[in-house]
């Protein structure tokens, strides 16, 4: 006797409150992906003020069969958060860790790197740093050599060649990945596109069907996703960026998101130091003798200068 294959979910009637996770966001268009299965649809917030983000668990009341209306945000465990001096933009919530590309060509950025490092600490993530291109042996030694003092403070780096080691590129990120929540950053021309795509193997069909819910074929670039990984877990995937701002932390929360600032902060002179000018300072005097690297301070000294500028 043959089986029949299972059906697929039927849509909740119009108004019936259903619960799901945000897939994908744009402006203040959302993908959410029904619980239990279903074909994901289109949301929208209630009210003119949008907080959701990828990631979000939600509740929505369908409108029509491939729309419906966000009335409730699930408690978070976290929500990462991108920021300038005029306005702050949701990243993605309820993540496990970052997963950080960079390449050994072109050249990449480590301001963006240090920033993104700061995120996760601030956010409690735990950060992945992923060195890609490994294959282009001349630029190899140089980045090795600009992530040594990211090792030595107990970054977890992972060296891969996508491109012509793909099987080992997959092996070696597989164990880091599985069951967790990541989001990958990364600049443009690292290689995160050919990433998601070799671990998420129907990432074009997934991207495709995201779309198709925006009601628009341009956003396939442009918006932030979130896809299901084979065997558990989830991968969230946000447009290359050159600017990651952090003006929404505090100076208390800045100091603690480097790791070697964390064991000297009570040996300061006053205990609102602020670890650029005082005398007395731990910090400082740690610059000094070479124990703290100067452009470490100098990225610290940078965002705390930044939070000072935010217009409230």
């Amino acid at each position: 006797m043959s089986r029949r294959a299972p059906k697929a979910a039927a849509p909740a009637a119009e108004g019936t409150p259903t619960r799901g996770t945000v897939i994908a966001a744009h402006g203040r268009h959302y993908v959410v992906a029904p619980d239990g299965g279903g074909a994901p649809l289109q949301c929208f917030p209630r009210g003119k003020k949008s907080e959701v983000a990828v990631g979000d668990h939600v509740t929505y009341e369908p409108t029509s069969a491939d729309q419906g209306v966000i009335v409730e945000i699930s408690e978070r465990r976290n929500l990462l958060y991108r920021s300038d001096q005029y306005k702050s933009k949701l990243f993605a919530a309820n993540l496990d860790q970052l997963l950080i590309v960079l390449a050994t060509e072109p050249h990449f950025s480590e301001d963006l790197l240090g920033r993104a490092l700061v995120a996760a600490d601030a956010n409690d993530l735990k950060p992945l740093i992923l060195l890609n291109k490994t294959d282009v042996a001349a630029a190899l030694p140089l980045a090795r050599e600009r992530l040594a003092r990211y090792r030595e403070l107990g970054y977890p780096v992972v060296e891969v060649s996508i491109r012509t080691q793909p099987e080992a590129a997959r092996d070696a990120l597989a164990g880091h990945l599985h069951g967790h929540s990541t989001l990958l950053l990364g600049q443009s021309g690292m290689g995160k596109s050919t990433l998601v795509n070799l671990l998420i193997p129907d990432a074009e069909v997934a991207t495709r069907e995201i779309s198709t819910a925006l009601n628009s074929g341009r956003h396939t670039t442009t918006f932030t996703r979130l896809y299901a990984l084979p065997g558990g877990g989830s991968l969230i995937d946000s447009p290359g960026f050159q600017e990651f701002g952090l003006y929404h932390l505090t100076e208390g929360t800045l100091e603690r998101a480097f790791p070697e600032f964390r064991p000297l902060l009570a040996h300061c002179r006053f205990y609102n130091c602020h670890h650029l000018h005082e005398p007395g300072c731990a910090i400082l005097e740690a610059v000094e003798d070479g124990r703290i690297a100067r452009e470490r301070h100098a990225l610290y000294a940078q965002l705390v200068h930044e939070i000072s500028q935010v217009v409230r």
